[in-house]
């Protein structure tokens, strides 16, 4: 069994640190420096690594980190946002927004491939609202039409 890239809890004590599998500390930096490099990269990722010498002793080592000499965990710092996104997703009131968001982007999916509105013809803001309000009209016009039964149909009983 692989350990997933989610692991134990940040230590409230000290922000910098997270736990491995086993409980040891991974930190962000494992010496002193004068002048700290910034923990944070160019592509907003953190680096978390255990030291060598508690992979070493480690008696999960085989599964955790089997060809690293200890283990090292990439965190973006927008996964506190990202999990919050998931546990969002999880909701039955996300369920209801999703279904409800589904209807009105088929609507507008609509709109730009049967009634051409992918690109607009008229220039400026005004002119751009002018055909999307004619495209709309005309799309509520054909939803109207097919409302009304037509003569000679057979009427539900």
């Amino acid at each position: 069994m692989r350990f997933s890239k989610h692991f134990g809890p940040r230590r409230a004590e000290n922000a910098a640190h997270r736990i491995c599998p086993a409980g040891k500390a991974l930190r962000q930096r494992q010496k002193t420096y004068k002048t700290p490099p910034p923990l944070v990269d160019e592509n907003d990722m953190m680096r978390y690594r255990a030291s060598k010498a508690d992979c070493d002793t480690c008696p999960l080592k085989p599964t955790c980190c089997p060809k690293q000499p200890a283990r090292k965990i990439l965190r973006s710092i927008y996964e506190g946002a990202r999990q919050m996104a998931r546990d969002i997703a999880k909701t039955e009131e996300y369920e209801i927004s999703r279904k409800l968001r589904k209807k009105v982007e088929m609507l507008f999916a609509h709109l730009k491939r049967i009634l051409g509105l992918g690109l607009l013809r008229l220039r400026g803001p005004c002119g751009a609202a002018d055909e999307f309000h004619l495209a709309a009209t005309a799309q509520n016009l054909r939803k109207l039409a097919k409302l009304i039964p037509m003569p000679g149909d057979p009427q539900p009983a």
